[in-house]
């Protein structure tokens, strides 16, 4: 690897993954746009993945290579990623999906033309377990009003897969996001989060092929409470509030974000009025906290 920072980075967090991780690489060091860096970290598996990184370490000098022995979780590993990149855009990349050849080069094509845009995703078509189309997606994200106000509730109410996250985006906006956190669908809030920070644009080309299968983290039908010990293992067993840590994340990114005073005040009317509308759901999280500390043994 050149000293040169490359103008992508694309973090690729992986756990297990063997089954699709060489076609995934295979992907993204195919693409048509060449400055940019394969940052992988591996979080602690135990199958072949780190066998086949190893690989490609030593075929393309743009691949980094962090291995980890100790499981940082699915959130956490998302997160190191990030802190790994040196360029100004980034893309995070999953373990087994596929980009097409052009899909770095379109984005970078838009967001060079569109200084106002923070993330530039291409349209998505869902595969499965052996690479055959399921069908085309929407993801709807297509932002492109200049009021943070108007793309914080369009994200709100239209996210869906969160395939965008898997979009390009300028890597300084992202840093002032709270980034991935460590529960549930942290995902859509630091999409979310990361609307008032400028306009998503979207590629109407289908170059981001999301595969549908069983061992996806997107799959998983778990309770709660086994979902965020895989997010975050440090925390397996603890009671964990869901609907008021996304509402106070979500009014710290509003604080924090780039907004005028009215600005602002809307925002957190809108999430103080939507969490009024679900009140019945947070008092049982109040509920479920007391009875949680009532029953925590006492340390002698």
């Amino acid at each position: 690897m050149s000293s040169r920072s490359p103008k992508v980075s694309i973090g690729l967090p992986v756990y297990n993954g063997e089954r699709y991780l060489a076609e995934t690489i295979d992907s993204i060091l195919a693409q048509t746009y060449t400055d940019f860096e394969l940052i992988i970290s591996d979080n602690c598996s135990t199958d072949g993945s780190r066998e086949i990184c190893r690989h490609y370490v030593e075929r393309d000098s743009r691949v980094r290579f962090f291995p980890s022995d100790v499981n940082k979780g699915w959130a956490g590993n998302y997160r190191r990623v990030f802190e790994l990149a040196r360029g100004p855009y980034f893309r995070w990349a999953p373990s087994d999906d596929v980009f097409a050849p052009e899909s770095v080069a379109a984005c970078v094509e838009v967001l060079d033309a569109h200084p106002d845009a923070v993330l530039c995703y291409p349209k998505t078509i869902l595969i499965d377990g052996t690479g055959s189309i399921i069908e085309p997606y929407e993801d709807n994200l297509n932002l492109r009003s200049d009021s943070p106000v108007v793309r914080f509730r369009m994200a709100s109410d239209q996210i869906g897969l969160v395939n965008v996250i898997y979009g390009l985006m300028r890597t300084e906006q992202v840093r002032q996001t709270g980034l991935i956190r460590h529960y549930p669908g942290s995902d859509i809030i630091f999409l979310i989060e990361l609307s008032l920070y400028g306009q998503f644009l979207e590629i109407n080309r289908p170059l981001f092929f999301r595969r549908m299968h069983e061992q996806a983290s997107s799959s998983m039908k778990s309770a709660l409470p086994k979902l965020q010990a895989y997010l975050n293992p440090s925390r397996k067993g603890r009671f964990f509030a869901y609907y008021w840590q996304v509402f106070f994340d979500q009014v710290v990114a509003v604080l924090r974000g780039p907004l005028n005073v009215a600005e602002r005040a809307q925002l957190l009317y809108f999430l103080v009025r939507r969490a009024i509308s679900s009140r019945d759901v947070y008092l049982r999280e109040l509920i479920g906290l007391a009875q949680s500390l009532l029953l925590r043994p006492r340390q002698s």
